[in-house]
């Protein structure tokens, strides 16, 4: 039965989801939901994993972007839609408004990466990059509507979009209809309003967690009535969004239990395990739900939760840092400045130490100018790579016992 405030709340319904679901079915894949053992032993919950970076697009947006364009009259699509977006909903609008032959315009904030950029455009879209933010790139794709006569599609401020996203619980529930609790990413609220619009009506005591990285608080401030900068370089620029949905905030704040904070580091360490545990990529708003997770461990401690990995499209460089950062919080990887006598073989006596305790030297700076050393003295930069954080230190240790001042450089 629903909850009173679901009742109040029927903008979208459930039947508005099923009838999304029985839409779009065979057109958008029909992702797995899986236990994964590792991140359960990880964890002590037993955690279940929505695997819609296997989206064609690589993430859960054709949902909602099929649903909408389904529902539009003939006439409409000829004419052709716009959308603004830093990615995934650019796809997902690309894709199906190519399959039904429908003129697609695409306005993309200028820092989108490059991946998503190229992936939308191979979809036969016209691009407009504008703006450093989504906003800005909205308020273009606002401008450029009016202008052409295009219909907008709205990335998660639309009713049909909603219910198109709320799909995705309908598969999850099915998958796994033990669930007790669910963490789902938010940008605009598209995704957690028809998740928590199927959810509520099927299982109101299922526990809905919103996650918002923490450089991007907009659904959150607008929740608990606290005002945050939403502002900053996030590595999950999927949920960056600066100013949330008017629909989308109110089915939040009637349906969603609480809307938790992720910062970049943990961000980071989830985008790495999953590839390391699951093999796969995941991108950064993709792994929001897993951040959470691993921040808040005691609180999910032997329940059922289910996460959602909304996307797979990060850049490989950026992916590539992400790997090489995650590596040196872990311990298996440094870079330590060591100071020495600038004379003929004090480099090597530093090298056989490495050698001695089998730590692999990957690269090697040596500075004597830029540095307020003494004259005499210099210092080396060396990046190596250890089994683990206690290899690394039982190498620190022995430097400074033969009388190097060795300093590790950190990372944030």
């Amino acid at each position: 039965m629903a909850s009173p405030a679901l009742r109040q709340t029927s903008a979208v319904t459930l039947s508005d989801v099923q009838a999304a679901a029985r839409r779009i079915e065979g057109a958008v894949v029909r992702t797995p939901t899986q236990l994964s053992r590792t991140l359960s032993d990880a964890t002590g919950a037993s955690v279940y994993v929505k695997f819609e970076n296997l989206q064609f697009t690589a993430a859960y947006k054709e949902r909602g972007a099929l649903n909408r364009l389904l529902l539009m009259d003939e006439a409409v699509r000829a004419r052709g839609v716009i959308a603004a977006s830093a990615g995934n909903h650019a796809q997902a609008v690309a894709y199906h408004g190519a399959r039904l032959g429908v003129p697609v315009t695409i306005v993309m904030p200028i820092p989108t990466p490059s991946v998503k950029v190229m992936q939308t455009e191979s979809h036969g879209a016209t691009i407009v990059l504008h703006g450093e933010t989504f906003d800005e790139a909205y308020a273009e794709a606002m401008r450029l509507a009016a202008e052409r006569d295009l219909t907008f599609v709205h990335p998660f401020d639309d009713l049909d979009v909603i219910a198109g996203q709320g799909t995705v619980a309908l598969e999850m529930l099915a998958d796994a209809p033990d669930l007790e609790v669910l963490l789902v990413p938010i940008g605009g609220g598209g995704l957690i309003s028809g998740i928590a619009t199927a959810v509520k009506w099927i299982n109101p005591d299922i526990e809905l967690l919103g996650v918002q990285a923490q450089l991007y608080p907009s659904m959150y401030c607008s929740v608990t009535g606290k005002n945050l900068a939403s502002a900053g370089d996030t590595i999950a620029e999927g949920i960056a969004v600066k100013e949330p949905g008017r629909r989308t905030a109110e089915i939040v704040r009637a349906l969603v239990d609480e809307i938790l904070l992720v910062t970049e580091p943990e961000i980071e360490t989830a985008i790495s395990l999953l590839l390391q545990i699951e093999k796969t990529v995941v991108e950064g708003a993709g792994a929001a739900g897993l951040a959470a997770l691993l921040a808040n461990g005691e609180r999910f401690r032997g329940r059922k939760v289910g996460i959602i990995l909304t996307g797979g499209n990060i850049d490989t460089r950026l992916l590539a840092t992400v790997l090489l950062r995650d590596l040196v919080r872990s311990g298996r990887m440094a870079r330590l400045r060591i100071q020495l006598q600038d004379r003929p073989g004090a480099m090597l006596s530093v090298v056989k130490l490495f050698d001695q305790h089998q730590v692999n030297i990957i690269e090697i700076f040596h500075q004597r100018i830029f540095t307020a050393l003494p004259a005499k003295d210099t210092f080396i930069d060396i990046e190596c790579e250890a089994r683990d954080a206690e290899h690394l230190q039982g190498l620190v240790r022995k430097l400074e016992q033969e009388g190097f001042s060795v300093h590790p450089v950190e990372i944030g």
